[in-house]
């Protein structure tokens, strides 16, 4: 049964990453792109897309929530210590990586489906990267200098570090925060449709939708059709097909390391394949079938050795920041923010603080070399 169930999850997600990929390519969704289009630009359309994904994914969670059909008060996201430290610094490194490495994960792996080589060998360092961080060298530092840092919610009365457990534990009614994740969405909506210019732009608004959708059904498929109450072989509450043993949607920094686990160790049978490893190809694939089917598969390379040292030190820097952070720009700013998750609040603010660092650091060596 539990194997069957394996495959149903995983299967799934492949399907909803393909979903990502394509319409992610479609509609150039990426978190670095739109902060870049806001600090250099002006241009804010891609930020509110970015933004209208947030608000639905925001809602549909609630709405899941509501319903008892999910428990995000599970997942690794809303645990009643939360290392800030963490938090901020890993991801001001991801989001100063990001810049340099030309995109967020999620872009990352859109552009090398679409057969640019650069992002391919992004994805082989932030792999690597990410595994050092989870299980090796950097994963020392990680441990014994910025996790330890924290605060603990169960001094203010709250179980779990969500906003609406921190508001029960404040004495506000179950059902006025339940309703949090409604208000703050509605708020974020308000936003986004203000603007004219980003109201006339259909594939945005569309893609915005649909990405958020994809969150949403991602904790679906393991919070709730993955989710066995008593595990035949242990007895206990298990997830099936996921890396962290909880509730978890999409998120593209770890996923990326233990596919290369996968690869390197296939022949041991301990390792398997999972969530977060069937959406990285799920988005590998779907932005590939985009790419072909609308004639715009490209091969691109590097155009000279500083373009090679930005990208691998932006793919390094992504790996290590993305799994301080527990996740990059799509696992903290979409999947954790959609929890309410006080942690994923603080990591979403390092990465947009580290991106605007890159990007003046950027000009700052674009106007050195003029």
């Amino acid at each position: 049964m539990s194997f069957s169930l394996a495959n149903e999850v995983t299967a799934l997600a492949f399907v909803l990453g393909g979903v990502f990929g394509a319409v992610g390519n479609r509609v150039s969704f990426c978190t670095m792109g739109s902060l870049v289009d806001v600090f250099a630009f002006g241009d804010t359309r891609r930020l509110r897309m970015w933004a209208l994904a947030i608000a639905v994914a925001m809602a549909g969670v609630a709405a899941l929530s509501q319903a008892g059909l999910i428990d995000v008060g599970k997942s690794f996201y809303t645990g009643g210590k939360v290392s800030w430290l963490s938090m901020l610094v890993g991801g001001f490194l991801f989001g100063f990586g990001m810049t340099l490495g030309s995109g967020c994960g999620s872009k990352t792996l859109i552009r090398a489906g679409a057969g640019n080589l650069k992002s391919l060998i992004v994805l082989v360092f932030l792999g690597i990267a990410a595994y050092m961080t989870l299980k090796g060298l950097f994963g020392m530092f990680r441990v014994a200098a910025l996790d330890p840092i924290q605060f603990d919610v169960g001094k203010l009365g709250a179980k779990n570090s969500d906003l609406p457990a921190i508001l029960r534990a404040t004495g506000i009614s179950a059902g006025a925060s339940a309703a949090a994740g409604y208000a703050i969405a509605a708020a974020i909506a308000i936003y986004v449709f203000a603007s004219r210019d980003f109201r006339e732009t259909r594939d945005m608004i569309v893609g915005g939708i649909v990405i958020g959708l994809v969150i949403v059904a991602g904790w679906y498929v393991t919070a709730h059709l993955g989710y066995l109450a008593e595990d035949p072989a242990t007895l206990e509450e298990h997830f099936v097909a996921t890396n962290s043993g909880r509730p978890e949607s999409f998120s593209f920094v770890a996923p990326v390391a233990y596919l290369l686990e996968l690869l390197m160790l296939w022949s041991d049978s301990s390792r398997v394949l999972t969530f977060g490893i069937a959406g990285v190809l799920g988005v590998l694939v779907g932005s590939a079938g985009y790419a072909l089917a609308s004639r715009t598969f490209r091969w691109e390379g590097f155009a000279s050795v500083e373009d090679i040292v930005n990208h691998v030190a932006g793919g390094i820097l992504m790996g290590f920041g993305g799994v301080t952070a527990l996740g990059c720009t799509i696992g903290q700013g979409l999947t954790g923010v959609s929890t309410l998750a006080v942690g994923s609040f603080l990591a979403l603010a390092g990465i947009v603080a580290g991106c605007y660092a890159a990007v003046k650091y950027q000009l700052w060596r674009l106007a050195g070399a003029v």
